[in-house]
């Protein structure tokens, strides 16, 4: 997948010109890491329910990667193709990004609680060539599942599975033959060589506004953001990276995948959440850094007032995905010695703005912090034009890291001649640059740190024999940020009340993902409308907004 538009080779010469893009590729990190300290830990991860830690040094990784690459290639990926991985944070999902990019083929990662719906629509919509699945994890069977959409997936040529057998297992078709020797690996490598300006992933956004776009990126605007991003807040190969988040979603790619590579440092993996198996991972590991969304720091300081040695080595926890609240900030300095930094950032560009690490600690829970350099973000008003400081509006983003477009979809890109994309965030900027998310105008709600697919859960229960109409919104949450609520008007005929068991199950059997389901339901007379007969979402988040509790929204 090449970029060779017009737009993209004006933007090219100017991100060159100003030093944001070099033309390196996350191998050419790799091969310097090896080379350096090739004894180093690279990655280490932890698989929670089987209680097993496994590491793997620079130089095993660079080993285990060429061979999965030599495999692959023999296996007849070629460049451009698409490999999808479905993968939770273990090292076969680190290894297989890296053999893709070794070998130019171009890598989608799947969240792992996806189910039949989620997956039917992505991997048919991106082609996949060849999909990487556990066998099971978390007590479902993925292997199953993907046998049931085999018929529908004419592009899907090859499923190998982590724990298979037969032909479908990952460890007999790349891992056990000796692939890297049975070519020329260093020609093939050499001759397969993306450019810094091919496309090496394609992620899926949640589908908040219709069905997921596939958002691709290429080594010259993930590394242009990464780069910026670990010179501000001053990390380096001493560095250890604990990375709970899912590497399948944008913030873990990025930070515990293609950081610690690009640093030559150590990532640590944690596969399911479970801070009292986290507290036993930092004693362990010793990591000074960690990212995630507010629900991670909110369980760790429950915990922390009996684990403070333990967790002594913990000295940043950067969030993103929800506002900080205050009193979380708060808690924090009372209960560790870490300092929160809050962010903010799209899967179309990565973390565009951080607090930073020099500001005051209470700055984390009142802003969403500066552009990193090379992005460049604006608020705009009704007219078009930029707003004065301290005035809401829509902000809009333009730089380095900005993706290339979006997967088989080039009308919907939305990127100005000028290099503005709208984010579909209301927001205000201080007159020091500081941007504080005060809202959104696309219809956006997230739990956990992860965007729900409003409008196609919507249309899906639009389908339901008993809902006359329906409307999903968020509530605020204490943990989570947000939870999905439905409000429901029935048809005429209907004798009882629709129970929220029912869509529930009704969800269930369209296939939808457990984390996608509303968690409250209420039936009403009738939604409210403007006179134009839209649903005034405002007034249901209204009604919705105590039903988990109160939590502190900073202004």
């Amino acid at each position: 997948m090449k970029t060779t538009t017009n737009l993209y080779r004006v933007r090219r010469a100017a991100m060159y010109a100003c030093g944001a893009w070099n033309d390196r590729i996350i191998t050419d990190y790799l091969d310097e890491a090896v080379a350096r300290a090739p004894a180093r830990n690279a990655l280490v991860g932890y698989r929670v329910q089987a209680g097993d830690r496994t590491a793997l040094s620079y130089a095993e990784l660079d080993r285990r990667v060429a061979r999965i690459a030599a495999g692959l290639a023999a296996l007849g990926v070629e460049p451009g193709d698409v490999v999808s991985c479905q993968l939770p944070n273990w090292w076969q999902m680190s290894a297989l990004f890296l053999a893709c990019v070794r070998i130019g083929a171009v890598t989608n990662p799947l969240m792992p609680i996806f189910r039949e719906h989620e997956l039917r629509f992505m991997l048919a919509h991106a082609r996949s060539r060849v999909l990487v699945i556990p066998q099971t994890f978390r007590h479902f069977d993925h292997q199953a599942m993907i046998r049931g959409l085999r018929g529908e997936l004419p592009d899907l040529a090859r499923v190998l599975v982590i724990g298979g057998e037969g032909e479908e297992s990952f460890e007999q078709a790349l891992l056990e033959p000796g692939w890297e020797r049975e070519v020329d690996s260093a020609r093939l490598f050499a001759e397969r060589r993306p450019s810094a300006d091919d496309v090496i992933q394609v992620i899926y956004t949640s589908g908040t506004t219709g069905k997921p776009k596939g958002v691709m990126h290429t080594c010259n605007t993930l590394l242009s953001h990464i780069r910026p991003f670990c010179e501000r807040h001053r990390l380096s190969e001493a560095h250890t990276v604990l990375m709970p988040s899912p590497l399948a979603h944008q913030l873990g790619f990025l930070y515990g995948l293609m950081a610690p590579i690009y640093l030559g440092a150590t990532s640590v993996l944690q596969d399911i959440w479970d801070p009292l198996f986290s507290v036993r991972v930092i004693a362990e590991e010793r990591p000074s850094l960690t990212l995630g969304s507010t629900p991670f720091l909110s369980d760790l300081l429950d915990i922390a007032d009996r684990h403070r040695e333990q967790l002594a080595s913990l000295r940043t926890f950067i969030s993103a995905g929800a506002p900080i609240p205050g009193a979380l900030v708060e808690r924090t300095a009372g209960l560790l010695d870490t300092r929160i930094v809050s962010a903010w950032g799209m899967t179309e560009n990565g973390a565009v703005t951080t607090t930073r690490p020099d500001d005051p600690p209470h700055m984390a829970a009142i802003s969403d912090g500066l552009a990193l350099p090379h992005m460049e973000v604006r608020v705009i008003g009704e007219d078009g034009t930029p707003l004065p400081p301290n005035q809401e509006g829509d902000l809009f983003v333009r730089g380095a890291s900005m993706f290339v477009g979006y997967l088989h979809q080039p009308e919907l890109y939305g990127v100005d001649d000028d290099g503005w994309f709208p984010t579909g965030d209301i927001a205000r900027m201080d007159e020091n640059g500081y941007i504080r998310i005060t809202g959104r105008s696309k219809d956006v709600v997230i739990r956990g740190g992860e965007n729900i697919p409003v409008v196609d859960i919507e249309n899906t229960l639009y389908k339901h024999p008993a809902i006359q109409s329906v409307a999903l919104v968020g509530a605020p949450d204490p943990r989570l940020g947000e939870r999905l609520c439905a409000y429901v008007t029935q048809k005429d005929g209907r004798e009882r009340p629709l129970t929220l068991q029912e869509v529930v199950d009704y969800l269930l059997e369209q296939q939808f993902t457990r984390q996608y389901l509303p968690e409250y339901l209420e039936v009403l007379d009738e939604l409210p409308r403007t006179a134009s007969g839209k649903i005034q979402k405002f007034k249901l988040r209204e009604r919705a907004r105590h039903l988990f509790g109160d939590r502190q929204i900073p202004a």
